[in-house]
């Protein structure tokens, strides 16, 4: 990517992890700032409510109109107290879901960034839908007829990063993770030891580099936090270049490249098929 090159910078799976969930990194309302310009922020699922865990909107990268769906830990401890720590109720994705489905009556393409340890699991969650909410935006995400692109910008975790992550295009940046389930809770669950997340996280395979190489992301995005300006063009030029490549496609090509990417991984089985 032209912001910079896969980098393998000798930290352990358990160190990009604490770098991953680092309070200083830029936040996905950062990005929003940094790559698009005349935004405007929508709000609301239709149903409920509101989700500050997910900031949403509509936007121009340079000459080209879109949604934009990003995943928001907060700033300070008030403002991400207010968004749960970026861990999203069922409101947020189905805001996103909403808003993408706005996207594709327009012709807008899809972006998103994607920073959660998961979707919120307290009760007022589970008793408002989450599963459904998050097996909903997966299922629409993977059938939307416009781009779509997404870039985990910190922690990937689960279901809850899968539901803004069924993309055309995803990116990762070089201290990144994304993991089926929390180091923790995948050492509490093999070792009945919370204790041996690092020897969890080493298992699992969460790093950047680990997912380009399983094709998870297409490429790793170099982090240059102290000229983020510069890094956001970086991303903005490979943003307008993969827009330029899948613009030439027809809604029904774009699903289909969107689903044989999904394929490779097992996550759809021929329903006919017989194991041998």
């Amino acid at each position: 990517m032209n912001a910079g090159t896969t980098s393998t910078n000798g930290m352990s799976a358990y160190e990009k992890l604490k770098t991953a969930r680092g309070g200083r990194r830029p936040t996905g309302a950062a990005y929003v700032k940094g790559l698009f310009h005349d935004c405007m922020e929508l709000h609301g699922d239709r149903r409920f409510g509101d989700d500050a865990a997910i900031v949403a909107g509509i936007g121009w990268l340079d000459d080209q109109p879109v949604t934009y769906i990003a995943i928001d830990r907060g700033t300070d401890i008030t403002s991400r107290m207010a968004k749960n720590f970026g861990c999203p109720k069922p409101e947020g994705y189905r805001k996103g879901l909403r808003l993408m489905k706005q996207a594709e009556k327009f012709g807008r393409p899809v972006i998103c960034f994607v920073d959660t340890q998961g979707a919120f699991c307290g009760a007022d969650a589970e008793e408002r839908g989450q599963g459904q909410a998050i097996a909903e935006s997966i299922m629409e995400m993977l059938n939307l007829r416009v781009p779509v692109i997404s870039v985990v910008i910190g922690e990937g975790g689960s279901g809850g990063a899968l539901a803004l992550a069924s993309a055309n295009r995803v990116y990762m940046l070089e201290n990144a993770v994304y993991s089926v389930i929390s180091p923790e809770g995948c050492a509490s669950i093999l070792w009945k030891d919370a204790a041996k997340v690092a020897d969890a996280a080493e298992v699992l395979h969460i790093t950047a580099d680990d997912m380009k190489q399983l094709g998870v992301a297409e490429e790793v995005i170099r982090e240059d936090f102290d000229n983020f300006d510069a890094m956001c063009e970086g991303i903005r030029t490979q943003m307008k270049n993969d827009l330029a490549a899948l613009g030439k496609l027809s809604p029904e090509e774009l699903q289909n490249a969107r689903y044989q990417r999904f394929r490779k991984f097992g996550i759809f089985e021929d329903k006919n098929a017989k194991t041998k």
